[in-house]
Order: C-alpha cells, then structure tokens, then sequence
C-alpha cells in the first residue's frame, strides 16, 4: 500500500520514466470488487489507473474502458490498457512524487539495513 496527499491508501503506485502516475486496484474476488467504491476517487491522485485481478474474475464486472490487469501466481498480464484519468495537478504531483520517492528510500533502506 502506498498514501496518497489525498489521504487515501493505493495498492499499487508506480511511475513511468517521464514520471507519470499509475495506481493499480487490486481486488481479489467479484465481492470485493462490489464492495470497493472509492477507486474513483484514486482518479484524482494519477495519470493512469487499472485494476489487477485473479484469473478466476469475471472480468466482465469491470467498465471496458478501465484497465485490466490478469495475474496467477507466477506472472501478470495486461489485458486492457490503463485508463488515462483527466491528470494530477501540478501541486498534487509534487507532493505525491515526493511521497514516493520518500516511502523508495525508505523501503529501500529497510531491505539493506533491516535492524534499523
């Protein structure tokens, strides 16, 4: 999970080279899929957003203009490109750019140095 300048909890942020914000959903089960109702406010917090889901999913509950992800427990595969969501503003990206930077390092420096 990584925190958003929302506030809000992603399961997955990444970053392309041009530093463009991708937040991945993951739901596990058509019920957990349901019950999720907040992935559109993640929409606010990047450039692009799909969801990751199991090979068992109907992936028909999810809008055919929402990314898809398809994973097992050995790899994943794009099924739909990322929605292009309307874009972070600029105070936004930086204040999310410098969290993610912050929470690498800092995972980073766990993974080295994991007594301290």
């Amino acid at each position: 999970e990584f925190e958003l300048p929302s506030g809000r909890r992603a399961d997955l942020v990444a970053l392309d080279p041009g530093g463009r914000v991708l937040i991945v959903e993951i739901n596990m089960s058509a019920a957990d899929f349901r019950a999720d109702r907040k992935w559109r406010a993640y929409l606010d917090d990047c450039d692009f957003f799909a969801f990751a889901v199991p090979e068992n999913f109907p992936t028909g509950l999810v809008a055919p203009e929402i990314g898809l992800i398809v994973a097992d427990g050995f790899d994943a595969v794009s099924r739909r490109p990322a929605y292009a969501a309307p874009g972070l503003a600029p105070a936004r990206r930086r204040s999310l750019l410098i969290r993610f930077g912050r929470a690498a390092a800092d995972r980073l420096r766990r993974s080295l140095d994991p007594e301290n």
